[in-house]
């Protein structure tokens, strides 16, 4: 399915026919959470919905976070801890205020830990009336078991560039994609301290921003070609100096994808480029060990 997918779900509510629970399986969390917030707008908007709503104010209240019918939980340090869950429930004994129902969304889900999920059950194993809960997450392997049979998933995909597998093999992008290969070998494959090659080659040839960008969108090209191999959606996957990289398992694959989409959103930043690398470096060597 893709992103749009969350746009049916202002359908089934204004039918009756949503579950009282959703996990949303992305490959870009910040913007499966933005979205989520302009499906809830559109189900809750007293008037008309529009991008630019100035005829009420529960619009401007869910992008400030200040909707009192609408709980957002995130990991409070590495994990997400049974005192939220409790919060959480506490909050919704009281019955909605501006709106029909009362919403909550738990962001990472994958990191609610066995007390706090043991905690949550409550809401999904016996849903109250008027209570909708998502549970976000861009490791939906690592939600707990119990949590996610209990939720319908739906899967929120993007295509986070322009390039393709076919246009990355034109006289345009050689120089970008082989230095992408040789950047991914030197670190999957001989997995060598890159770091001095960040400086030494790759922006010592590739100096601007746009360049750098472009070499990290065809490495994401490669690791979601890698994925659908490993998922069987490709029967060949054309890298053939990197087909070690066919031993990673899907959830090993998901989180080098997500690691290079937040490289590609931080190079618009004015972040050190070369800082940017290195630590890029740094956070794929600890997936590699």
């Amino acid at each position: 399915m893709e992103a749009k997918a969350l746009e049916k779900l202002v359908k089934y509510y204004r039918e009756n026919k949503i579950s009282h629970a959703y996990l949303l399986e992305t490959n870009n969390l910040e913007k499966c959470f933005l979205e989520l917030k302009t499906v809830i707008k559109q189900i809750f908007c007293q008037d008309e919905y529009s991008e630019k709503c100035s005829k009420c104010n529960l619009c401007n209240l869910v992008d400030q976070n200040y909707l009192p019918s609408l709980v957002i939980i995130e990991p409070d340090g590495m994990n997400i801890k049974k005192e939220q869950v409790l919060e959480l429930k506490k909050q919704f004994s009281m019955v909605p205020i501006y709106t029909k129902d009362n919403i909550y969304v738990i962001k990472n889900a994958e990191k609610l830990n066995g007390a706090s999920a043991n905690t949550m059950l409550k809401f999904l194993e016996e849903p109250e009336p008027n209570i909708i809960g998502f549970f976000i997450s861009d490791n939906a392997n690592n939600v707990i078991s119990t949590i996610k049979s209990r939720c319908e998933t739906v899967k929120v995909y993007y295509d986070n560039h322009e390039l393709d597998i076919n246009s990355i093999n034109n006289d345009t992008y050689k120089d970008y994609t082989n230095a992408a290969i040789n950047y991914l070998y030197k670190l999957e494959v001989e997995k060598k301290d890159v770091i001095m090659y960040n400086k030494d080659v790759i922006l010592c040839k590739f100096k601007e921003r746009e360049e750098i960008k472009t070499i990290f969108k065809i490495i994401l090209i490669v690791y979601e070609e890698l994925l659908n191999k490993v998922m069987g959606f490709e029967n060949k996957f054309s890298f053939d100096n990197l087909n070690n990289l066919c031993q990673l398992y899907y959830k090993d694959i998901l989180k080098r994808i997500n690691l290079v989409i937040k490289f590609i959103d931080d190079i618009d930043s004015n972040v050190n480029i070369e800082l940017l690398l290195d630590k890029f470096v740094i956070e794929l060597g600890d997936y590699s060990e």
